[in-house]
């Protein structure tokens, strides 16, 4: 049996329509009219995806964490992204978590995608899901620069800023080619990537990079400013307790 929803009562030009009024309510008080099912419809499948990204950034936040106090995470201002059109022609807007990783490895921008059950095929710079093509990788790269000249800006330095995807989900990842300056991993794995790259800074200067992360001003204006001197970037041969700088903060 099909069930339709009720007709609207037709209300002429000159007329109002009568909306219900709560008990105690102020006499000029406007209730707004109930969403129809379409939109009930949409806003909850909205709200349902909106709870699965969070699971999947919050499992991805929680591998960060058990690396140890070393590593920070912060969240920042992200760029929304938009889908190429599918076969309907309209564009479909693409919804995912991220966060940055700080620690002795250096600044990461984590992007996390949620793929589920569903089969993921990795080859270069494209990324398909269920017959998708999502930009991910691309959105990655442009959220580290995005990131990189935010605290470049903000402590007078130049802070390379990794982009990182990361999936989480249960579905088989199929990789026919690794894209160039983008680390692609399971979430699974993701302590292990970042812990992979050895220490190229100090806790310290960890610590100091992930509080002008936090501040809002770095990303709107980047008002605050640092002594370069006080954030040292080791090099692939060197390590903090192989080189000291010259020079040290207070």
């Amino acid at each position: 049996m099909t069930v339709s929803p009720a007709r609207r009562p037709f209300v002429a030009a000159n007329e109002k329509a009568l909306v219900p009024v709560r008990r105690g309510a102020p006499p000029d008080a406007q209730i707004l009219p109930r969403p129809g099912p379409a939109e009930w419809a949409r806003r909850r499948r909205a709200q349902k995806e909106a709870r699965r990204i969070e699971a999947a950034g919050n499992r991805a936040v929680a591998r960060v964490e058990n690396m140890g106090p070393a590593w920070h995470v912060v969240e920042w201002p992200r760029t929304d992204l938009a889908a190429p059109s599918g076969r309907d022609g309209k564009a479909a807007q693409v919804e995912q978590a991220g966060f940055l990783a700080i620690g002795p490895g250096g600044v990461f921008a984590v992007t996390v995608a949620n793929h589920g059950r569903t089969r993921v095929l990795v080859a270069g710079d494209v990324v398909q899901i269920n017959g998708r093509r999502p930009p991910y990788i691309p959105a990655a790269r442009r959220e580290a620069k995005q990131a990189s000249k935010a605290l470049s800006r903000a402590v007078g330095h130049n802070i390379p800023v990794v982009p990182v995807l990361t999936f989480v989900g249960s579905g088989v990842i199929s990789v026919y080619g690794l894209p160039p300056d983008c680390l692609v991993i399971p979430y699974q794995d993701l302590d292990r990537l970042l812990a992979a790259g050895g220490t190229r800074i100090s806790a310290h200067t960890a610590e100091k990079l992930s509080a002008v992360a936090r501040h809002p001003n770095t990303w709107f204006n980047g008002s605050h400013q640092a002594d370069a001197d006080q954030y040292r970037w080791y090099g692939p041969n060197e390590s903090v307790t192989q080189r000291r700088p010259a020079t040290t903060s207070s």
